[in-house]
């Protein structure tokens, strides 16, 4: 991936802050995968859409910066018990990681980084159509939809890894 020198402008206080540094630890979409490696793939794919459609340099900005804080949680959410043991049922469900983690995303982003309105928007809602709160404006559609396709291309090759020794195992039927 071809990265420029504006897109690395516009993240650089971002990707060298010691609490998104954190990130790379945090294991995200299989175990090949971290937070930090997706949240770039997702800024970076939401910069060259934002490009593509020659929006503003502020709207670009404003999209990727949000690309990249979209999962900011700032915690591992596999560590420990879920916070949501305290419902049952369906409320359970919907105080789980999925559901709740835009919010964690943007309350995290907006203690470290300066953020506006509509960034802090585009990381709570980054969810729809999972999270029932439809994005109110083109940052929060751009990134909603990078991350859909940065994870579905990252959870294909870790389903891809999975089935490596299967295929490797498997003899053509004409041989």
């Amino acid at each position: 991936m071809a990265v420029n020198r504006e897109f690395v402008v516009m993240i650089q206080d971002i990707i060298n802050h010691p609490e998104f540094q954190k990130t790379r630890n945090i294991i995200h979409h299989g175990k090949n995968n971290n937070v930090y490696t997706h949240s770039v793939a997702t800024a970076h794919f939401a910069y060259r859409i934002a490009k593509r459609l020659e929006l503003s340099e502020e709207d670009t900005e404003s999209i990727t910066r949000a690309a990249l804080l979209h999962d900011f949680v700032g915690y591992d959410w596999r560590d420990g018990k879920p916070d949501n043991i305290k419902y049952r049922g369906l409320k359970r469900i919907w105080h789980s990681h999925l559901f709740e983690h835009g919010f964690s995303a943007a309350k995290n982003a907006s203690f470290h980084f300066e953020l506006t309105d509509r960034q802090r928007d585009a990381i709570k809602k980054h969810m729809f159509p999972l999270v029932p709160m439809v994005p109110r404006y083109k940052e929060g559609w751009i990134v909603t939809y990078c991350d859909k396709i940065v994870a579905t291309r990252e959870m294909l090759l870790c389903v891809a890894d999975k089935f490596q020794p299967l295929f490797a195992r498997m003899r053509p039927a004409f041989a």
